[in-house]
Formats: C-alpha cells, structure tokens, sequence
C-alpha cells in the first residue's frame, strides 16, 4: 500500500518556548529566520504533503549539487540556483535526474528495498536494527515523507532524485572519528604558530578519487555508533584488517580507555556528493586526543580498507577536505585552542 501524505513534526519542537515563535507561517529561531509552510511536494509537480525547511538552520549544501554525479560520469544533476535549494521555493521547471547506482540496485545486504513504501521512516527500524532518523543539533528531527512514500532531503534540493550510490533511502548513518595529537619537535616539544600549539590529526586518502579525509564510515545495522567509530580507525588508519587476530586483540585493548573519553563534534547532515533528494549522509564525528602522544600518537598508521594513504596532517586554515570534514576538524581546532 502506498503512503498517504504524512504530517512532520516541527523542527523547532523539544526547544525552550522562548527560543521560537510562529508568526504567519513563519518561525523564528534563536533570531535566525526558519521557513515553515505546507507545501506540495512531488518531483514532476507539486502536490500535498507537509515540509519543514532547514536550510536557514544547517545553511546551503554545496557538495550536494556537484554537477558530475561522483563515479559515475555520465550522470549530471539538474541545475539548482542558490535560491531554489530550499523546498520552501517554488521551482515548477525542477526534474531532477533519476540515479540509482547498479551496485545500489542489485540489493546487496546492505541496501534497501526499491520500494520505500513498507519502510518505517523517523525512527530506529527495529526489524533491520537500523537507525532511520535525521539529527540536527545532535538531537532527532523528522523529515518529510513525500506521497508516494520516499523521504525528502531536509537540506532541500539536489539536483538528483533515488538513492545514488547510497544504500539507504533516508539518512544513511556513517561515524567519523577526529583523531588528534599535538605536532612535536625532534627534542619532543610541541610545536607553535602564533602562539598556539600545532594539531595534527589523522588523515586518509580516499581510494574513490575523494581526496584526504577523516577515517569514517558506514554505521552497520545494530552497531553503536562509537564501535564504529573504533572500528573504521582500525580498518583505514591502522589497517587491522592486515593483522594477525593476536595484534588486532591487542590493538583493540591499547585503545579501548582512548576511545572512552571521545567528545561529540558534530551529529547530523553532512554535505557530501553522494546525497541526493531521497538519500543522505549523516554522520556523528567525534574527537580522541592524545595530548601526550603515548597511545594512538605512538601508533605505526598503514593505510588499509578504502584508504589509499594515511599519516598525521598538520592542521591550518589551508586544508582542503572531503565533504563536510573540514567543518569538524575547524570545531575541533576551537575546542582544544589549538593553531589555525
């Protein structure tokens, strides 16, 4: 049975009643001017179903709207102006490119049905132990279903409608680990710029052409987030996956109190390529630092598993990172004071 058009529930919902105010279908957030309508939603016209804009919460995903689909060359997302990101806008001419990559659609264990409909979206689906909600602010936000049953990116327009080379139909939940040391001199001093002492984290070059990135990925059904995070290290950073089952074991114990102390950088949509109007990343990114470089700052890195490359990066205001990363490593470099 198909989906009828469903309500959301507002994104201002759970905030203190002075943070918001609804005034003529408009909404006010900590000052910050937020779309609310009810709007008709369909990708070849427009018919009804509630959504709730974030854009002038999370800003405008640029990364989303790459002209070339990545991987798959022939594949061009339909133009999409600035002022037409936000399904709030009116943008009757909209026929985003249909794309579903072969490896997506030949439903490999990892990857969803074709058909969204049967799909409980805005919630944690206990029958495949996956966790189908969208975060903003680290907390839990729905998104708008549309009436035919496939979920709305709440970032808005991208260009691409289907799932792309993502499994998931809604958010598909990866885990990025922020892994820091200070640099040191050969004397073991830390290093300064400006009066600040030098970060260096780790990073991996992605085999997909991506460039350098954090050592993320892909949450699997039923798996905590953190062990994912502890996992993904490993198998980029690490390369546990070339180790004996003796080293991993005691790999994994050397890093077990490290991992425990890890703080919440960022937890919601993240602005990557592969997003597209029915599917999306979202990540929980997280930093471990090791201020004295007597536990993962000490560890031989061999790159392994989708890296390409891995080493220590120093951090300044010139990198150029995959996706979102680069935000989180900045949120990284305020917490900790550190040079930018």
């Amino acid at each position: 049975m198909r989906r009828s058009a469903c309500k959301v529930t507002s994104c201002l919902s759970g905030l203190p009643a002075v943070w918001s105010r609804k005034v003529h279908n408009t909404c006010y957030q900590n000052s910050h001017l937020v779309s609310y309508r009810i709007l008709h939603h369909h990708f070849e016209d427009f018919k009804p179903c509630s959504y709730i804009s974030f854009i002038a919460i999370m800003g405008l995903h640029m990364n989303a709207r790459c002209e070339v689909y990545p991987r798959a060359p022939d594949v061009k997302r339909f133009p999409v102006p600035d002022d037409k990101v936000d399904w709030a806008v009116k943008f009757p001419e909209y026929k985003p490119t249909d794309f579903t990559s072969k490896s997506v659609s030949s439903q490999p264990v990892w990857a969803d049905n074709p058909d969204p409909c049967e799909i409980k979206f805005n919630c944690v689906d206990e029958s495949l132990k996956v966790d189908r909600r969208c975060f903003k602010n680290g907390q839990p936000h729905s998104y708008a279903i549309d009436e035919k049953g496939y979920p709305i990116n709440p970032s808005g327009r991208t260009g691409l409608k289907g799932r792309g080379s993502l499994g998931r139909w809604g958010p598909n939940h990866a885990a990025d680990p922020i892994v820091t040391r200070w640099k040191r001199d050969s004397k073991g001093n830390v290093v300064q710029k400006d009066g600040k002492n030098v970060l260096q984290f780790v990073a991996v070059k992605r085999t997909d052409g991506g460039g350098w990135a954090l050592p993320g990925g892909m949450v699997n059904p039923g798996e905590n987030k953190t062990a994912t995070l502890i996992r993904e290290f490993g198998e980029e950073a690490l390369n546990s996956l070339e180790k004996s089952e003796k080293q991993i074991e005691e790999m994994k114990k050397s890093m077990a109190d490290f991992f425990k102390d890890g703080e919440t950088v960022y937890k919601g949509y993240v602005d990557d390529p592969r997003n597209t109007d029915n599917s999306w990343m979202e990540t929980k990114a997280m930093n471990f630092h090791d201020s004295n470089g007597e536990c993962v700052g000490k560890f031989s890195l061999h790159a392994g598993d989708d890296a390409a490359e891995v080493q220590w990066m120093d951090i300044d205001h010139s990198l150029k990172l995959y996706a979102s990363h680069i935000d989180f490593i900045k949120a990284t470099v305020g917490r900790l004071n550190a040079h930018w």
